[in-house]
């Protein structure tokens, strides 16, 4: 679950690795599948746009793959489950006295808008130049506060060397 950032996307690179072993082919990730961290207090979804090498979800996330010819879009599903509508949906059908958490059946019970695929297409990319606009506005931000702190740091020192 720490590996999901809530912008959509995966720390690959902090990912546990390990090497598998059971009986039957583990359901590796692919590209276009989902997952939903089900636990906690924010309940939110991310479809994979890559997988790079074998992976695995872990037992706290729900694994979802929709069919090979959809009527949703993977990329659109995610964005209405991380939506408020949903949202609210899932903390009242949220259950546990330490760590709430979804079951399966909360999960399948939800009730998603189906727009055309045209539409969903727009929706979907609409979001993802939100998410940009957001790390380009966190940038220009970071930026600022570095550019501040310099010009306090000179101001100190010039304060330091001159004897007013």
């Amino acid at each position: 679950m720490r590996d999901l950032a809530l912008d959509g996307t995966v720390q690959w690179a902090d990912v546990i690795r390990t090497e598998l072993s059971g009986r039957r082919d583990p359901d590796w990730l692919i590209p276009g599948d989902l997952l939903l961290v089900a636990r906690g207090n924010r309940y939110y979804a991310t479809c994979l746009d890559t997988v790079p090498g074998s992976a695995v979800c872990g037992p706290h996330l729900f694994h979802l793959r929709l069919k090979s010819t959809p009527a949703v879009l993977p990329e659109f599903l995610a964005w209405q489950i991380n939506q408020p509508p949903l949202q609210r949906v899932l903390r009242k059908a949220a259950e546990g006295s330490s760590q709430l958490s979804i079951r399966r059946p909360e999960l399948e019970a939800l009730q998603i808008s189906v727009p055309s695929i045209l539409n969903q297409k727009k929706v979907a990319q609409l979001a993802r130049l939100a998410l940009r606009e957001r790390a380009l506005f966190t940038s220009l931000i970071r930026n600022r506060e570095r550019q501040l702190e310099t010009l306090a740091f000179e101001l100190s020192q010039s304060a330091g060397s001159s004897n007013h």
